[in-house]
């Protein structure tokens, strides 16, 4: 599900799984589109995702959550007038000891809380007619509070009810393993679950696990000085049969809110042009890399129902 509406999944392409166009950290209690000029941002952005275009990216999956500068309509914008297919979310960010999650979310229960994440799926958000295609949601690294597990749990009933892929900001390995248990718990199968920042966890044998067990282990961290780690973290995963588990991104971008012009936008293009030679240089080949670029990614972000 695009911010144009639905595709096919074939048609996604070359797919970067986490970026973002724009982000507001002031906090949920004061995040508001009025602190930023909408067309300004727009301005910013769109050479960067016209770049990314040429460069031979078809789909980019921006993972800015509510209360942290989503904006359906700015993307929806983009996405016309860059060519790129654009995916947004729904669900609610935890990560950063809560400071990014409204009032309400530590009040209602995780069945309300996925009432709320349902209804944007069916109806669209905020009015914009923008439907989400993916839950996005995000906790502090080591075993997971009460506050972050029902987190979890509305993602994962979310799921269930939508088909939508979860993608979790996660802190470490630990937090991890533990959100797999809990939607384990919910019936969730694995496969639904995307391990976003997976490269801040330096063991790998916990990157090993998690994609022995079928979850998405996400290296989203690629730029200029973290070509050669991001190339370890994904042979190791590819030298033992995993392949088919990994997905690729630099978490780059953004307009940032509060600074003067969006402050330093940082490009989407070091994964095109310096992370792919890197790895053709280490031995891939190009259905190997075709796998990694869009196969994954395809199977990753795609609506089915998922049961365990």
């Amino acid at each position: 599900m695009t911010v144009l509406g639905p595709v096919l999944s074939e048609a996604l392409g070359s797919t970067l799984a986490h970026e973002h166009v724009l982000v507001d950290f002031i906090g949920a209690e004061l995040a508001d589109r009025s602190r930023y000029d909408g067309e300004e941002a727009f301005q910013v952005a769109l050479p960067h995702l016209r770049r990314l275009k040429e460069l031979g990216c078809e789909t980019l999956i921006e993972c800015t959550p509510a209360y942290i500068g989503r904006d359906p309509n700015l993307l929806r914008r983009l996405s016309r007038a860059s060519g790129l297919h654009i995916l947004t979310n729904t669900g609610y960010y935890g990560a950063g000891q809560n400071k990014f999650l409204p009032r309400h979310a530590h009040e209602e229960s995780a069945d309300e809380l996925c009432a709320r994440w349902v209804l944007e799926w069916r109806g669209g958000i905020e009015g914009t007619g923008v439907r989400p295609g993916f839950i996005k949601i995000g906790v502090d690294a080591g075993g997971l509070s009460g506050l972050h597990r029902k987190l979890v749990t509305a993602a994962g009933s979310t799921h269930s009810k939508t088909g939508l892929t979860i993608a979790a900001h996660t802190g470490n390995g630990l937090a991890a393993l533990a959100q797999l248990e809990v939607l384990r718990t919910e019936g969730v199968d694995p496969s639904a679950f995307v391990w976003v920042h997976a490269q801040n966890e330096k063991n790998s044998t916990i990157h090993l696990d998690v994609a022995r067990q079928g979850a998405w282990v996400e290296f989203d961290g690629i730029g200029p000085d973290t070509i050669v780690s991001h190339v370890q973290h994904v042979e190791t995963l590819r030298k033992n049969g995993l392949l088919g588990r990994i997905l690729v991104s630099q978490d780059a971008g953004w307009y940032h809110v509060g600074e003067k012009g969006g402050g330093k936008f940082r490009s989407f293009e070091t994964l095109y042009t310096q992370f792919l030679p890197a790895l053709r240089k280490s031995g891939w080949n190009e259905e190997e890399i075709d796998q990694l670029m869009q196969s994954n990614p395809r199977e990753a972000f795609a609506i089915r129902a998922r049961k365990a």
